[in-house]
Order: C-alpha cells, then structure tokens, then sequence
C-alpha cells in the first residue's frame, strides 16, 4: 500500500505512540485480576452511563449457551480497550475499527456487528440549522468537535473529508495543531454533538450517524443514496428531534460507506470455552442481543454478529495511509 505524506512530513507517524502508557495505570485499576469469569471489555463510543446494563442480555445470553460467568469491564478510551487484550486483563473486546490494525499481533477479528440487518454504517460532519456554514470550505478558521482520536467515524474518516474539502489539517489527528480549524477532541461522539449543541465557540461537529442522524430531519439524507440504501440509521433519522433536549441538526457531508465495527478476542486467549463462546455470538439473534420489553434506553445498538476476518477492515489501513499514520508501538512508553 502506498504511502501518503502531508504538511511536510517525510514519513508516516507512529500514532498515540505514548497514550497508551498513560491509560493502562488507569485500566489496570478497574479490572480486577483475580475471582474472575471471562472479561469482555466494553469500548466508550458513546457517552453511556449504562453501557453495562446494555450489553447485559447479551452477557446473560452468552452464560445461558456455554455456562460460562462473563464479566462485563467498561473501558475509559479507545486505547485502554486494546490495552486490556495486549495485556492480558481482558479477554474479549468490543473495539472501534481501529481495533483491527492497533490489535495487530494480540487480538483476532471474531466478527462484525451488524444493525437491523446491515454491517455499514457512516460519518456525518453537522452544523446548526441557523448556522453561517454552508458547506465543508466554510469551516476554515473555525471551532469544531470531533470524536475520540481513534474512532473511524468520529474522526478520522472526518478528517479525511475536511481534507478533501481543501482545508489544511495540518498533523491531525495525531495532534490538534491544524491550521485551518480550531479542533476540540471529546471522548466520544455524543459529547462532540453535545459541544457544537451547547457551546455557541463550536460551529460543527463530526460523530458517527447513530450520534447525529435521530437529529437530522430525514430528507436530508436523500441526496447520499448510498446512507438511504445501506445505512441503518436513515429510517429513524429526525425521530428525536425536540428543541429542548435534542435539538435539530443541520447535515453538512456525510461519508462514504465503513464497515461497522467488530468483536475481537486476545489471541493468546487459550481456553476450551473459546470456540463455544465465539460460535454463541455469531449465531446470536436479534432477541437474544435485545430482549422484547427492553426499555428503549437501555437498547444495545447492535442485532446481530457477522463472521469476519482482518480482510474486512483493509479500509482502515486505507485511511491510516491517507492520513499518514500508522498505529505501530502506539502503547510504548518511549
């Protein structure tokens, strides 16, 4: 695969290479090492308090078809999620995309979530419906708030785009030094929509379409045929609209179409129970991921898992290479 270069530099840059040093004292804290069933460990996409109460059907579900105990260990970022299968405190893992290439030697590709039927979903880039900008150009020298520094949809396909649009970058996202734009980093895609709804500095915001679609009336969506035919989201979107706690956005650009992101395992991960416990989650079907009678918000956002391998994410290397990064020795401590 080609290699890109931007801004100047010669050579592709080792990405968050010291985050992760900075993480793992965190997660080594919250996970506990001894008296434990199988940890599957829980990636922040979104700002969700009950994330745990989320995935429970699907952990009572999983108990129920191999009679084992399963822990359920929410994970602070993106890194720490990894980081629990490098280092041997978790043993299954709901991961970002990212995952994939960052998890390269330590954790295997299980499968990939789908939604209603569908495994691709997108990124959208968002303003106010009374805002100046009108289009992608129009942001330069502005404030705007992005997803977590490793997600695919929050942020780096978001690059890419702003990108594309000519806006100079600079070295994000493995810094926010961007020329062009003002860049404020959440932790995850609800708090980047939350920021542009509440802090009149931001202007725009990008997060993946379960984020930002329930916000943007649904018409506008129909000029992206590929989101109205493929996209799980388009048939709810600007169902929450509500001018108090959930006001309406205004779409700017939405993505090309991602492959939605997967379940992965520690690779040294060497128990009988393995096979029995990935097979349960690909042959797991909607009701058991989401019971009837499930309050509304406590809904895992995925129906169902879709065996898969590493060769489904090569688009992640794509954007990795387009916007010179690479995850190599992401966690050193160097």
């Amino acid at each position: 695969m080609p290699e890109h270069t931007r801004g100047g530099s010669g050579t592709r840059r080792t990405f968050l290479k010291t985050t992760g040093a900075i993480s793992l004292a965190g997660l080594a804290g919250c996970l506990s090492e001894t008296d434990h069933g199988i940890r599957f460990i829980l990636n922040p996409a979104e700002e969700q308090t009950d994330i745990v109460e989320e995935y429970t059907p699907m952990k009572e579900y999983l108990e129920d078809e191999t009679g084992e105990e399963i822990d359920l260990e929410p994970a602070g970022s993106y890194v720490e999620t990894l980081e629990a299968l490098e280092t041997e405190q978790g043993e299954l893992a709901d991961t970002s995309p990212t995952g994939v290439p960052g998890g390269d030697g330590f954790a295997d590709v299980i499968g990939m979530r789908t939604a209603f039927g569908g495994n691709q979903y997108f990124s959208t880039i968002v303003t106010l419906p009374d805002s100046d900008i009108e289009e992608l150009a129009d942001l330069e020298g502005e404030q705007i708030a992005v997803g977590a520094q490793l997600s695919v949809s929050g942020t780096l396909v978001p690059a890419l785009m702003l990108q594309d649009a000519g806006l100079d970058i600079g070295d994000f996202p493995n810094t926010q030094d961007a020329p062009d734009l003002d860049i404020n980093v959440a932790d995850d895609h609800d708090t980047a929509r939350q920021q542009l709804e509440d802090d009149p500095d931001v202007v725009a915001a990008t997060t993946g379409a379960f984020a930002s679609a329930p916000q943007i009336p649904q018409e506008q969506f129909d000029e992206y045929e590929e989101f109205v035919e493929h996209s799980a989201e388009y048939e709810g979107a600007g169902s929450d609209i509500d001018d108090d706690d959930s006001p309406e956005l205004r779409l700017l650009d939405v993505s090309e179409s991602l492959t939605r992101a997967p379940i992965m395992a520690r690779s040294n991960w060497d128990d009988p129970a393995r096979d029995e416990i990935e097979q349960a989650l690909i042959d797991a079907e909607e009701e058991d991921l989401i019971p009837e009678g499930t309050d509304e918000d406590l809904e895992l956002w995925f129906t169902g898992i879709d065996e898969a391998d590493r060769d489904d994410y090569e688009y992640v290397d794509e954007v990795f290479d387009d916007l010179g990064l690479e995850f190599e020795d992401f966690d050193d401590e160097d």
